[in-house]
């Protein structure tokens, strides 16, 4: 049966620098956004404010979204993915709570197109999509009569 794996990520732009997490992947370290799995009983936007939360301290949820990719991994994995982005008014200090995070930085976008250390090329897609502008409203993706959020219930049409 087929099942993709729903994952979530977040842009974190804050003075022209982007926040990357740094984790180790087979022995090498590597950048991502602050990304992460659905669970079972939370909505994306959820999953992406844990998400953050855990990977960076920091508490915030994301303000748009800006893409949905549909991706396969080299090792034929598929992933559904789902990327937010939260613009700051200035760099903040981050604490990973997550033991899999080693570090946090802020880098340039130039930095992160040229790295050749991303855990996924979603990684660079990702800020060339926010460097393109559009953005997307979080209504975009509502829960539906979801039952574990304060999220609207509604009714027959």
């Amino acid at each position: 049966m087929f099942k993709p794996h729903v994952t979530v990520a977040c842009v974190v732009q804050a003075q022209g620098h982007f926040l990357v997490v740094e984790e180790r992947i087979h022995g090498l370290l590597t950048w991502n956004q602050p990304a992460g799995h659905l669970e079972a009983d939370e909505t994306l936007v959820q999953a992406a404010t844990r998400e953050l939360y855990e990977e960076t301290g920091i508490d915030a949820e994301p303000q748009y979204l800006l893409r949905i990719h549909q991706w396969i991994a080299p090792d034929n994995t598929p992933f559904i993915r789902f990327l937010f982005c939260l613009d700051l008014a200035e760099c903040v200090a981050t604490d990973p709570q997550d033991s899999d995070i080693e570090s946090c930085r802020w880098v340039t976008a130039d930095q992160i197109l040229q790295a050749q250390h991303l855990r996924s090329p979603l990684v660079a897609e990702s800020i060339r999509v926010y460097q393109h502008g559009e953005r997307l409203p979080l209504a975009l993706i509502a829960p539906f009569n979801w039952p574990f959020s304060d999220a609207p219930v509604s009714g027959p049409c």
